[in-house]
């Protein structure tokens, strides 16, 4: 027995080693409570980390983790993979995701040694001006863009990016690539846990709100005579089978020129929305390049605006003045320290992102080291800050992540969204697909950046993630959540670089979240300081330490962000993957 016990633990000595080797040497073990005792890996973890040699998926959702998979081993790249699991995760969980929505990607290419990134984001309507929405919101008595209904439609982006992904990266032919999930639509497939009960949650408010102006199709599409389904329960859509049939043959213009694009301005004429066939005959995502700061030696890389991906650059700028791991993980140094951070890049977010061919954001100041060593000044140790100000300038909730490696190298980081859940409440005659409600993040102040304006792509809070060491791969990863992503990208981070986790370790450590800051839409903020949610598995003691900072925190059982990551792991050419455990998430690799 005795030496059974002991080649255990020599087995968790060695598992422990490439993290520390791979990011930077780490205690043995970090205490956390709330969590079993294991003996491989930190105490607190959920489940071990997944490790392969040809290919690897990381997705919210089994299914869509498989598809992505099939992909890999019928000879597809990580785009094809990449694709076949975002179109899967459209049906099997419509809480997050879909052909309605947006989508973002960052995508390593071995051929060309680069990264690449891809804005996939659509715009508001051509043909109503800000005067125009004033009015329309002034008769639904209301001084905020409606979180519902047809006012915050935008053009979905998300199908428009995968064809473009596809065109420079892909192997396989999208007829092959949407298959799988053409198939489980038409055939069914079981709802997971998590997701039923979001979707429980999510059409009952919808098929109930005032602003949704037609509620039929979701009710047909989404509820079985106005029940949802529940997990286990086997689902179809035949109605996104067929549209996903039209893009397979017809290609994106199917989508944006074609039958798609005309059932959707005929339904938005018949209910009254602005969204027209010419706002999304002339869309068009952008190819950009991502920029970076070097955290203790590793690259991270984001999107620049209009998404708030440089929120993530500008709080490692910031933390990287302090040394957290002397702190200790989850202390309350560095929790108080990390939040003060987040404070000042959300008031920086709040104030200064937004659409850059309608405006010049300062993205180089703003993730510039010179900057940070400034507003770093701004933070007190011994006291929570309130009534955060934007940084001087020069003059002039609800998201799938996923990421994809394949045998080649290539590895992709992509986050697609509808906004606020399912989106806007409404389908399309006969698509089988919700409208996103993106457009609800745009400012009404004329004086905003983030103004509402036509033909503008609003403010966005999907950010995909990606870091590079010494100008190779090391790790392609997203936390989705709204807000919560920056302030979840750089905890797991951290995790990461700072406490040599492993990957899936970094995702399942406690987490915590900070609400309140002033919004890209002009909301300020609210209350004076915002509020810290922790997760339970940081100490007590830390929580009360936080409050008599000044600190208004508490534990709370909320949505702390989902996470999924792959890892490149070079001295032994294989990939290590990590999946959120609080959801349905799912790692898998061959």
């Amino acid at each position: 027995m005795r030496k059974k016990i002991g080649a255990l633990l020599m087995a968790a000595a060695t598992a422990m080693s490439f993290s520390a080797q791979i990011a930077g040497a780490a205690e043995p073990i970090i205490p956390q409570p709330g969590r079993g005792d294991r003996l491989v890996g930190q105490n607190f973890a959920g489940r071990s980390e997944i490790i392969a040699k040809n290919g690897m998926a990381a997705t919210s959702q089994p299914l869509a983790t498989q598809v992505a998979i099939d992909i890999l081993k019928q000879g597809g790249s990580a785009i094809d993979a990449a694709i076949a699991a975002n179109s899967t995760l459209g049906l099997v969980e419509p809480t997050g995701n879909g052909m309605g929505g947006d989508l973002f990607a960052i995508i390593w290419d071995p051929k060309t040694q680069k990264l690449y990134a891809y804005n996939g984001s659509g715009r508001s309507p051509k043909g109503q001006t800000l005067e125009q929405l004033m009015v329309r919101l002034k008769e639904k008595n209301t001084e905020t863009i409606p979180s519902f209904g047809s006012l915050p439609v935008t053009v979905p982006g998300a199908v428009d990016g995968w064809f473009a992904l596809h065109e420079r990266f892909g192997k396989l032919p999208m007829d092959q690539v949407l298959a799988p999930a053409i198939a489980y639509a038409r055939d069914g497939f079981p709802l997971s846990p998590f997701i039923a009960k979001g979707w429980a949650r999510n059409i009952t408010r919808l098929l109930e709100h005032p602003d949704v102006e037609e509620k039929e199709n979701a009710r047909r599409t989404y509820t079985k005579d106005g029940v949802p389904p529940v997990a286990g329960q086997i689902w179809t859509n035949p109605d996104l089978a067929n549209t996903l049939e039209k893009l397979a043959k017809g290609g994106r213009d199917a989508f944006y020129k074609g039958e798609v694009a005309k059932t959707l301005d005929a339904y938005m004429k018949r209910i009254g929305g602005p969204l027209r066939y010419e706002d999304l005959a002339s869309h068009q995502g952008e190819w950009v390049d991502p920029v970076s700061t070097n955290y203790r030696g590793y690259d991270v890389w984001q999107i620049p605006p209009n998404g708030q991906g440089i929120a993530t650059l500008q709080i490692l700028n910031l933390i990287e003045g302090f040394d957290l791991k002397a702190m200790g993980h989850n202390s309350a140094d560095m929790i108080h320290l990390m939040v003060e951070a987040k404070k000042l890049a959300f008031a920086d977010r709040s104030r200064w992102y937004a659409d850059q061919q309608f405006v010049k954001v300062p993205v180089a100041r703003l993730i510039g080291k010179e900057y940070a060593d400034e507003r770093r000044k701004l933070i007190s140790m011994e006291k929570a800050a309130t009534n955060i100000q934007a940084g001087p300038m020069p003059e002039s909730h609800d998201t799938i992540f996923l990421t994809t490696a394949d045998k080649d190298g290539m590895m992709v980081s992509l986050i697609q969204s509808n906004y606020r859940g399912m989106g806007t409440g409404l389908v399309a005659d006969g698509l089988g697909f919700m409208l996103q409600d993106r457009g609800e993040q745009f400012a009404l102040d004329p004086e905003h950046p983030n103004v509402y304006a036509p033909g503008k792509r609003p403010f966005h809070t999907i950010i995909p993630g990606f870091v590079t060491k010494d100008g190779k791969p090391w790790l392609s990863y997203g936390v989705m959540g709204g807000a919560m992503q920056p302030q979840g990208h750089v905890q797991v981070l951290v995790n990461m670089i700072d406490f040599g986790m492993n990957v899936q370790e970094a995702g399942d450590a406690a987490r915590w979240q900070h609400d309140g800051s002033a919004e890209p839409t002009g909301a300020p903020e609210n209350p004076p300081g915002g509020e810290l949610w922790l997760e339970y598995g940081v100490a007590p003691e830390v929580l009360e330490a936080l409050k008599a900072r000044g600190h208004n925190a508490s534990f709370r059982q909320t949505h702390y962000g989902s996470y999924e990551a792959i890892q490149r792991d070079p001295a032994n050419g294989v990939y290590h993957g990590g999946t959120e455990m609080r959801v349905d998430g799912h790692a898998a690799g061959y």
